[in-house]
């Protein structure tokens, strides 16, 4: 069995250190949990990487390199190019980590302005260096969000109202594979969604991720179990449930929150589970 000797600050050190020494490097920092103040013995790397844009190959040859000398790579996956985000990404986990250790890093080209700095949305970003001043934040436009947030909810209104028959057709047909999937594509995930508008729109879109500590307790208590079905009854039962719960969000949400109620902390943040 592999000896973990490997630590978050072993790692991000080691990185810090050898990629703030190039002269093509601009600027690293770490995004997802520690830019909310969640970091914890679970928690991955999210790391961000500026660099000339002809050298991003050689960027990922420096990372390995760097984490070669720290551990054997136990594993790696680069997401094939073009990624969605319009930057390269991988992820590497050490023989010598933590398995929950891993690393997700992002190479961004210079010339590529997307960098998901908007902190109302990812949070504060936690800079290792940053030569060039480029970690800065990214304008929020809270007009043109709540437009967006506008649009999504007249697509989950009609898609949920029109795709229901999808979940009820394979339970009476007795197909239980079919019926919790369609169960979850069509009922939860559009319930998750409208819920998150309510709650906190400005991450309306991120579905289950962070739902502990976003929205209410309550909340939490009552969609928690929806998730959860032990045979085909059950899947009837709670769909049920599911929907009269949607419409009821639907109303309360009704046009969608303005742009100051976008920015309002309170809904940036629906008091769930504590860091």
């Amino acid at each position: 069995m592999a000896v973990e000797h490997v630590t978050r600050d072993s790692l991000l050190a080691t990185l810090t250190q050898r990629l703030e020494s190039l002269d093509y490097t601009h600027a690293m920092w770490e995004a997802g949990a520690i830019a909310f103040g969640r970091v914890d013995e679970w928690s991955d790397i999210d790391l961000q990487v500026v660099v000339d844009d002809e050298r991003v190959e050689d960027a990922f040859s420096e990372v390995e390199s760097a984490l070669e000398e720290l551990s054997p790579i136990a594993a790696t996956f680069r997401f094939p190019e073009p990624v969605w985000h319009g930057h390269s990404q991988a992820f590497y986990r050490l023989r010598d980590a933590s398995p929950y250790l891993l690393l997700d890093l992002v190479v961004m080209k210079l010339s590529n302005e997307s960098r998901f700095l908007q902190t109302e949305i990812h949070g504060a970003p936690f800079v290792y260096f940053d030569k060039t001043s480029i970690v800065t934040p990214e304008a929020f436009d809270a007009e043109a969000h709540a437009e967006k947030i506008r649009g999504r909810i007249e697509g989950l209104r009609s898609r949920f109202d029109m795709f229901q028959v999808m979940v009820t057709k394979e339970v009476e047909r007795g197909n239980p594979i079919e019926a919790v999937a369609y169960y979850h594509a069509m009922t939860v995930r559009p319930l998750v969604e409208m819920l998150r508008i309510r709650h906190v729109p400005v991450r309306h879109d991120f579905y289950t991720r962070y739902v502990y500590y976003e929205l209410p307790g309550a909340v939490i208590e009552r969609l928690e179990p929806l998730f959860f079905v032990r045979d085909m009854e059950d899947l009837r039962s709670k769909r049920t449930v599911a929907e009269a719960w949607f419409h009821e969000i639907s109303e309360a949400v009704g046009q969608g929150p303005g742009p100051n109620e976008i920015l309002d902390s309170e809904h940036q943040n629906g008091g769930g589970r504590a860091p």
